[in-house]
């Protein structure tokens, strides 16, 4: 018997050291290139930088373009942070003031860098690349629209495969979207319209501000690949998910979406065994428990004896 219990607990703990890391990020050793990046930081993390006029001979101070403005603390926690800034940009960028043909510098794309690379199979970047243009992000706009439309390279953080929880996926990636959807400043790089407000649109659902602090906005907006940690086929507003009974129901659909990063959430909470044993995310309509159920109608039915065993001895008492 004791052996049969050391062999299960060897065969759990191999099992557990075998499992693929999260994220190919390393979060936690210092930047590679951070003192040669303080170069360009020290005027492109502030609102105002100064430098000495060569015509002039003074010192002068101007304001930054807000676009060109980056917080170093976001980019060193982000997927680049080990990146210098003339990787992605032209060394010419390193000489200032800088010409002015450099704004015109064509950007990378993912698959200029991700394309082909067995590293970063497990994030399918050609399949993320197919879906994309098979969205109306693509198929309604030309090729302007890229990734860096709504990730920006110099901030974002790799959410689904790192140890954040479920409610900080859920900021993070509608924060992505509202930064464009719910900002007409920004939604105008892509078009002449206005939009109402994300709360006039959803004024279907029964509490807006609810959803949008616990579900995607991806998971209602897009159609699904098993296979893809993050859907990016954005389908048209008409296909878009309204009926309550999509997430709310035993067979949830966002079991097959956000509820894919329930097992990192769960083993950190709860413990490796909790999480193999109580393996699903809280939703409405969705938690049941078969024997819970039986024993409810069981107490129920039980009641509803006990009540009719207590009239009948009252009546027979009388």
């Amino acid at each position: 018997m004791h052996k049969k219990v050391l062999l299960s607990l060897i065969v759990i703990v191999f099992f557990w050291l075998s499992l693929p890391a999260t994220s190919l990020v390393d979060y936690k050793s210092e930047p590679a290139n951070l003192e040669s990046n303080k170069h360009c930081f020290d005027c492109h993390s502030n609102n105002i930088y100064q430098y000495e006029n060569e015509n002039t001979g003074k010192v002068e101070r101007k304001a930054m373009n807000p676009n060109f403005v980056y917080n170093p603390d976001d980019f060193y926690k982000g997927v680049h942070r080990h990146f210098a800034c003339t990787d992605c940009h032209s060394p010419d960028y390193e000489t200032f003031p800088h010409q002015a043909e450099l704004r015109l510098e064509e950007m990378y794309s993912c698959l200029d860098c991700h394309g082909g690379d067995p590293t970063y199979a497990q994030f399918q970047f050609e399949l993320i690349d197919d879906e994309f243009h098979k969205s109306v992000h693509s198929t309604k706009h030309d090729e302007s629209f890229n990734c860096w439309m709504c990730h920006n390279p110099h901030s974002y953080t790799n959410m689904t495969r790192s140890d954040f929880k479920i409610s900080e996926i859920v900021s993070y990636h509608n924060k992505t979207c509202v930064n464009c959807h719910d900002n007409n400043i920004h939604f105008q790089r892509i078009s002449d319209s206005l939009k109402p407000s994300l709360e006039v649109i959803h004024s279907f659902l029964p509490n807006y501000k609810l959803h949008f602090s616990a579900v995607r906005c991806i998971e209602c907006h897009t159609s699904q690949e098993d296979t893809m940690w993050v859907a990016h086929n954005i389908l048209e507003k008409e296909f878009a998910v309204k009926k309550c009974v999509e997430c709310h129901s035993s067979n949830t659909m966002l079991i097959s979406s956000l509820y894919k990063y329930q097992n990192i959430e769960a083993r950190r909470n709860r413990g490796t065994l909790n999480a193999v044993l109580i393996n699903e995310a809280y939703v409405i309509g969705a938690n049941r428990n078969i024997y819970v159920n039986y024993a409810s109608i069981a107490l129920f039915f039980l009641t509803l004896l006990g009540i009719a065993i207590h009239v009948f001895f009252r009546i027979k008492m009388k």
